[in-house]
């Protein structure tokens, strides 16, 4: 990243509002490409009253309120038991590939990012960073998905998408929310039913 091209402070890609800034811890989550069908989350959104997520640089047509913010986190949760109960191909329940994740993560870990918890689940992967100046998490979770979706494809004999596009970011706002948000990565294999 160069001085033209800074950081975007806080900004919103249509539904909710994300920050890029240097030392901003973030929560992450990104997901295979087949781990919560489209269908699925057109209905929860329908029936949660809630319009699609629009396309990058169009405005919500929702606007923010509590009961809005109320139910984008009802659709997260849902979002989030869907994916623990291991629907899709779950390429990532493979070591092989749970691997190629966890090189790409632990590559900048300490050069574009901080990277506090990370958890790769068969389907999903949440990560707890901290970014560094002079890099935007757009272009990380690019690298990540870019660099994995290679490397799997090559390892499996196949092409095609591997990773939905967008991928879910939210600004930790304290310690208690970073506390928070660690124990639920450690506690999302044990939730699933992968160890105790």
């Amino acid at each position: 990243m160069t001085p033209s091209d800074p950081h975007l402070g806080w900004h919103s890609r249509g539904y909710h509002p994300h920050l890029d800034a240097p030392h901003a811890v973030l929560s992450v989550t990104f997901r295979l490409h087949d781990s919560v069908p489209a269908e699925l989350l057109e209905r929860w959104r329908t029936e949660l009253s809630l319009s699609s997520a629009p396309s990058e640089g169009q405005p919500a047509t929702v606007p923010r309120t509590r009961m809005t913010d109320a139910r984008h986190a009802a659709l997260r949760r849902r979002i989030a038991d869907y994916e623990d109960a291991g629907y899709g191909a779950c390429w990532l329940a493979d070591p092989r590939i749970a691997g190629i994740v966890q090189t790409a993560l632990l590559h900048f870990d300490g050069k574009r990012y901080r990277l506090h918890e990370w958890c790769v689940m068969p389907n999903h992967v949440h990560v707890l960073i901290e970014m560094l100046p002079g890099h935007r998490l757009t272009g990380v979770v690019r690298s990540w998905k870019s660099f994995t979706a290679r490397a799997t494809n090559r390892l499996l004999g196949r092409g095609g998408k591997l990773w939905m596009p967008d991928y879910f970011d939210r600004c930790v706002r304290d310690q208690q929310h970073f506390d928070a948000v660690r124990q639920y990565i450690r506690r999302n294999p044990v939730k699933a039913g992968l160890c105790e």
